[in-house]
């Protein structure tokens, strides 16, 4: 008869098979999706033809994880099974351990296995994040120069050091680990036996337990003689960073006398599993404990406390020296050109006649501010969008190199409204279209930008549609993705609003590059409509073999992943060269391993105005340098990394991992290295490091009587105001020839009440690569560094904007410019070093209250020493603060003004002067007639070409819009030619 128990294991048993079934067939699909991933992946960086970057880090990850779990989970299974197969047969167990035995000893293979296994599969998915560290050590590039200490190249510090920290800090784990599991193994089986106030072991576990410490604390003394090295790159000291003098003469010193006692200490446990006594590796180890003590922590103390504190500046001397030396190099400013500027505060006129290339090329448009007019001048439907923050680049215009604002017209899928269905938003809008430019030192009458490129179909002097191509497929607003290509049958693309074709519907095309992976199975189809998790990528008939579907489409990220070393800028900026739009990206290498240099945090450096400061600070470096320009075609998406600093021996290391991925000098167009600056990024890390290190003598630096910081930005009204951001724009330096430049400001580096908003320092670096090429120009990323005499009161720009707003003639039209529905939005307040002194220029915008409302410049604020002027336009403001006539004409000396004592358009002024303490008084009339007929007319052209084109949009007829559009540019040509008659 059946007992009830194997009635009802009988009845269980049909249930194994299905559970089987399931759990293989669950892996299976868990399997899938992973290859599914990969496969995506693989098939991204094989149409951009970077596979070899994928396959490299692929196959140096596989390694890494097969070393870690080998490494870790070899020693530990032969721990745990020499532990237990050296056991003692007739051991005599407690109880307790009885008991645990019988529930261990039917699992002992699974955990003897499983255990190590585990452990295993940790220690690889640990290790296989070192890809980098190994393959940098493999390819390692020497720098060229020793750390002042030990004479060691840079090169072990940044390629060996790290990677020989990673392997000894692993190795100790492992041996810890294994030893950990011997342990616990031979107390579980009797061989370590504890009865009482005795210990007992057996002669198997005693040898093995006294060849793992021995091994263990061989490990730590090699440990500690690696730390010796990593001394140079320590910043936990206030004063600098690297070795001090207490850690040359008691930290260093000390940590090679540990690293020898370790090492003597191991060899007595290795004579303990001979012999069999503890006693002595006992002592051993008591003794390293107390003297590490005494060596690691009382010594250095006493050093410090006794020797250095009563003399530190002379003591620390020497290595205040070597750490102002290395963080130079380090961050690339040691050539800075440092130039006393005695700047002068008296006006006098033709004081710019001098500085004529910058006063002609000083602007007047804020990019922060004119997105909204770009906007609602270009944007033209509601699925175009602009970003917050306009790029400035500079093109050469009829002869003249114009600096510009510059931006593309992206798509904007979020503003679709109910028209955002899954298939419109995959198959129909899927670019932006044109790019929008306008010049940077000029406004229209009204007070709006005056474009150079604007328009549906782009019109303008970067070229017409056909010139070049203006379809924006990948940009920073991007749609996740989008499905593109066809038969070329069925164009069912938005190209662009248009009422003129055939049918007065919107333009359409078919995408015909090559931008994505090509969906032309259906297994493809499948493994891609399970990434984006849409069926529409597999069941649309609008998906057919020739379709493509572009996906990581951010020009910041497709150079990220195929070059996954670099430090990507956080401003690309697109450019029109060579027929194309393209994104132009700087790439850093970076390391935080630099002996000697000061480490900073570069997200903290890079946060200003247009970078918000993160809660926890990331990404510390100590050494930077801008090794790699990319470009992103906006059309399709094709990398280009192009090898910029040649010499930087990271940039070599990794040219040697990812071979064949970066492309020479030479291969830049001179078209393209026009438009190539200085990077925003770096420029901003290597003002934050000057500010203190412009300092080179040891005792100026330790007192901190000259350390200088980058000001607030004096516009903004928060509590914790960022740091104003440093701004492109051409300018002449002293005794330098004119150049498109980044420049910022410095003040002293105070706090509290007695804190001073004067200017102390003017940093500018080159942002011109010249035109030649495989050439850069010589004085690109020249820094020039002006330092301003402390003998006299300059005021910082925090100061000068308080002028503006106190001064009572300016108050005064500022509320005129506030009356009724309108508020007074303050433009970037720029720093100009013009007419052997410093001018502050300042653009005003008036914006509405209304929901469609831009901001509109107005007039613009100018300072000099202590005196304000406040005009309609640059040019006039410019001859009033210079009694009349400044010698020097800007770029909106043309556009038309109102009221008494504006600008007329021949270089004077009629109204009254700017006067000392800052008391202008313009009077804000409203009268527009002048003494000019011609001059008369083409305002009366260009207000009729404004009335007509309003009128064209509230009729939304795009085709009158344009030609308004084309009438008033006429216009304002006219009015420019008559106000110079």
């Amino acid at each position: 008869m059946t007992s009830p128990a194997s009635s009802r294991t009988a009845r269980r048993s049909p249930r194994l098979p299905v559970l089987v079934t399931v759990a293989v067939l669950a892996a299976l699909v868990i399997a899938f999706f992973i290859f599914s991933s990969l496969l995506t992946d693989y098939l991204w960086y094989e149409q951009l033809g970077f596979t070899g970057v994928l396959t490299t880090q692929w196959i140096s990850r596989l390694v890494m994880f097969a070393v870690g779990f080998v490494a870790m989970a070899v020693p530990v299974y032969v721990s745990i099974e020499v532990a237990f197969r050296f056991r003692p047969v007739y051991a005599k167990l407690n109880s307790q351990l009885d008991r645990y035995q019988q529930v261990i000893e039917p699992l002992r293979r699974a955990v003897v296995i499983g255990v190590p296994a585990v452990l295993g599969l940790f220690a690889g998915i640990a290790t296989s994040t070192q890809w980098q560290t190994v393959l940098e050590w493999f390819n390692r590039t020497p720098f060229g120069q020793t750390d002042a200490q030990f004479g060691l190249d840079i090169g072990f510090y940044v390629f060996e050091l790290p990677l020989y920290q990673a392997a000894v800090g692993f190795a100790s784990a492992v041996v810890l680990i294994a030893g950990i599991a011997a342990v616990a193994t031979s107390y579980l089986y009797g061989a370590l036996r504890f009865t009482g106030r005795e210990v007992r072991i057996s002669k198997v576990a005693r040898i093995q337990l006294a060849i793992t410490a021995a091994i263990y604390l061989l490990l730590q003394g090699v440990s500690l003689w690696l730390d010796q090295y990593a001394t140079l790159s320590d910043g936990t000291n206030k004063l600098l960073t690297g070795a001090t003098y207490t850690d040359v003469n008691a930290g260093i010193p000390g940590k090679q006398i540990l690293a020898g006692i370790a090492v003597v200490v191991a060899v007595l446990f290795i004579v303990t599993a001979i012999v069999g006594r503890w006693r002595l590796p006992v002592i051993g180890t008591a003794a390293l404990i107390i003297i590490s003590i005494i060596v690691g922590g009382i010594y250095p103390w006493i050093v410090q406390r006794f020797t250095v504190e009563p003399s530190e500046r002379t003591v620390e001397s020497t290595y205040i020296e070597r750490n102002i030396q290395a963080t130079r190099d380090a961050y690339g400013v040691a050539d800075v050109e440092e130039q006393t500027y005695d700047a002068q505060s008296n006006t006098q006129a033709g004081a710019l006649a001098g500085d004529a290339v910058t006063t002609a090329n000083i602007r007047i448009i804020d990019p922060a501010l004119v997105t909204d007019a770009f906007a609602q001048l270009q944007q033209y439907r509601q699925y175009y969008s602009f970003p917050e923050q306009l790029a400035v680049d500079r093109y050469t215009i009829d002869g003249n190199v114009q600096d510009t604002v510059i931006a593309v017209r992206e798509l904007n899928t979020s503003q679709l409204g109910n028209s955002a269905t899954p298939y419109n938003t995959t198959f129909v809008y899927t670019h932006g279209y044109g790019v929008v430019a306008a010049y940077g030192n000029q406004r229209s009458a009204d007070g709006q930008p005056v474009f150079l490129e604007s328009g549906i179909p782009v019109t303008g002097a970067l070229g017409d549609a056909g010139d070049y191509e203006p379809r924006i497929y990948f940009g920073q607003e991007s749609p996740t993705y989008s499905i593109v290509g066809g038969d070329g049958q069925n164009n069912i693309e938005l190209d662009y609003p248009s009422g003129s074709n055939d049918n007065g519907t919107n333009e359409t095309t078919t995408f015909e590059g090559n931008g994505g992976p090509k969906l032309d199975n259906v297994f493809k189809k499948l493994i891609y409509a399970i990434k984006f998790q849409s069926e529409q990528i597999f069941l649309s008939d609008a998906v057919n073999d020739r379709s493509q579907i572009l996906y990581d489409r951010d020009p910041t990220e497709r150079v990220q992943k195929v070059a996954p070393y670099l430090t990507i800028d956080s401003a690309p900026y697109p450019s029109v060269v060579d027929g194309k739009v393209v994104w132009i990206v700087d790439g850093y290498t970076t390391t935080n391993e630099y002996p000697y240099a000061k480490p900073q945090a570069l997200s903290d450096a890079i946060a200003d105005t247009y970078n918000d400061r993160p809660v926890y600070s990331s990404n510390n470096i100590n050494y930077i340098r801008n090794s790699v320009k990319a470009t992103v075609d906006a059309y399709d998406g094709s990398v280009k990394l192009y090898a910029w600093d040649t010499s930087d021996p990271i940039l070599q290391t990794y040219d040697k991992i990812f071979p064949s991925t970066l492309s020479p000098l030479s291969d830049m167009s001179a078209e393209l290295l026009q438009h190539v600056r200085y990077p925003q990024d770096m420029f901003k890390v290597q003002r934050a490091i000057l500010g203190t290190y412009h300092v080179t003598d040891s005792d100026s630096f330790y007192s901190s009587d000259d350390a200088w910081v980058t000001p607030n930005e004096p516009t903004s009204n928060a509590q914790n105001p960022p740091l104003q951001p440093p701004y492109y724009l051409t300018l002449q330096l002293p005794d330098q020839d004119p150049a498109f430049s980044i420049y910022s400001t410095y003040i002293p580096q105070q706090s509290g009440e007695n804190a001073r908003n004067v200017l102390t320092g003017y940093l500018a670096a080159n942002a011109d690569a010249g035109s030649t090429p495989g050439e850069i120009s010589s004085d690109y990323g020249k820094l020039t560094l002006l330092a301003l005499p402390r003998t006299e009161t300059l005021p910082g720009p925090g100061q000068v904007q308080n002028n503006f707003n106190t001064d009572t003639a300016v108050a005064n039209q500022l509320a005129l410019l506030t009356r009724g529905d309108t508020s007074v939005v303050r433009g970037n307040l720029l720093t100009l070093p013009v007419g052997g002194g410093l001018l502050y220029v300042q653009p005003i915008y008036v914006k509405s209250t209304s929901e469609t409302s831009y901001p509109v410049l107005q007039r613009i604020l100018v300072s000099f020493g202590d005196k304000i002027a406040f005009e309609d336009t640059l040019d006039g403001a410019l001859n009033s603060l210079f009694d009349g006539n400044s010698g020097a004409t800007a770029g909106d000396n043309g556009v038309p003004t109102t009221g008494d004592g504006t600008d007329t358009g021949d270089g004077t002024d009629t109204g009254d002067e700017a006067t000392d303490g800052g008391t202008t008084a313009p009077d804000a009339g409203t009268g527009t007639g002048t003494d000019n007929a011609a001059l008369d007319q083409a305002l009366a052209d260009a207000q009729q070409a404004l009335n007509d084109r309003a009128a064209a949009y509230a009729e939304n007829d795009l085709v009158q819009a344009a030609e308004a559009d084309a009438r008033l540019q006429t216009a304002l040509e006219d009015a420019v030619a008559a106000s110079g008659q």
